[in-house]
């Protein structure tokens, strides 16, 4: 068939377009975050917005001028990237534009009480002291001991007390933790 008839496309129509693997809020809850974790956003914005898409923007010009764009590597790689980099902006913009910062330090009354942004000591069923931090759910690392608001832990501590006996359902099964102490600091970034 002549090359005249048919459609080549510039890799546009890629199967994944807008589907976001980024955690989602319950429906109808509020998008908790800590002072820390709303700078982290917004700093990931700045950078794309500032840094990556310009520079992107600049390559996929370069390379649209080179002229044919059916095998110009550079010319598809930037456009994909450049839709990734623009679906990123679109979820950062829609979570800061929905996000309600909450400072832990700034709690002033039921400190004795687990609630978003606390700091928890527990103690398992083995005698091990774990601490965990109830923050926002893009800010979770569990390896740093942050867990999410909506998270079966944070979910079963919510309203719990120094001495309290928690019970939760864990990926392994129904398990039990005492509450040993409850804080509320600032989160570092």
């Amino acid at each position: 068939m002549n090359k005249a008839f048919t459609r080549e496309t510039d890799g546009d129509d890629d199967d994944d377009e807008g589907v976001d693997t980024s955690p989602s809020l319950p429906q109808g809850t509020r998008n908790y975050v800590t002072p820390g974790g709303y700078a982290r956003i917004k700093e990931e914005l700045d950078q794309l917005l500032r840094v990556e898409r310009p520079h992107i923007v600049e390559v996929v010009h370069w390379a649209a001028s080179n002229g044919d764009r059916s095998e110009n590597g550079d010319y598809i790689y930037g456009k994909k990237r450049l839709r990734e980099i623009d679906r990123r902006i679109r979820f950062l913009t829609r979570r800061m534009d929905f996000a309600e910062v909450v400072d832990p330090a700034a709690r002033k009354e039921n400190r004795d009480q687990v609630f978003f942004g606390a700091t928890v000591t527990l103690c398992d069923e083995q005698g091990e002291e774990q601490i965990y931090q109830i923050v926002g759910i893009d800010e979770t690392d569990f390896a740093r001991g942050r867990i999410s608001w909506v998270s079966p832990l944070a979910r079963a501590l919510t309203r719990s007390r120094e001495g309290d006996l928690v019970r939760f359902h864990s990926p392994s099964g129904w398990r039990e933790v005492e509450v040993v102490r409850v804080e509320y600091v600032t989160i570092e970034p």
